[in-house]
């Protein structure tokens, strides 16, 4: 009998997948449980539609995503911090002043796309990833000077 899965199923496949079982685990178990629905032409072409529907919401995604990219990549967030002699601050540079600046820009973004693994303890330039939506990852350029 010839399916369509509505659910991962472990063993069996991915949603969307048309996959082929034995009558009886189709009609005692995975169709009850909604795990799958029977691969006939009205649900086969509404999966199509799905599909078609998903593709073009990903596609837009991915465009919006690239424009992103190229306005995040155009900033340049510079601190001036106070410092020790040996370039070490006195507190740290962390997501959150990265995500405010980005803001001043006019670049809203959330801070846990901010991919910093630990807070800017010392003076320099940095790249810091941004991770956006379809799997598209920009960089920010942070650079960090002494305040005098």
């Amino acid at each position: 009998m010839d399916i369509i899965l509505m659910e991962n199923v472990d063993g069996l496949g991915q949603i969307g997948d048309l996959v082929k079982v034995k009558p009886g685990y189709a009609r005692n178990f995975l169709i009850p449980n909604k795990f799958a629905v029977e691969a006939n032409t009205r649900n086969l072409k509404e999966l199509e539609h799905q599909k078609r529907q998903l593709e073009r919401k990903a596609q837009k995604m991915l465009q919006a995503s690239e424009v992103l990219k190229t306005q995040i990549e155009k900033v340049a967030c510079a601190f001036a911090l106070r410092a020790g002699d040996d370039g070490k601050l006195f507190g740290s540079v962390t997501s959150m002043e990265i995500q405010s600046k980005l803001a001043e820009a006019g670049i809203e973004m959330d801070r846990k796309k901010i991919q910093l693994d630990e807070p800017i303890k010392a003076l320099g330039d940095y790249e810091i990833a941004v991770k956006l939506p379809a799997g598209i990852v920009a960089t920010v350029k942070v650079s960090v000077t002494a305040l005098d």
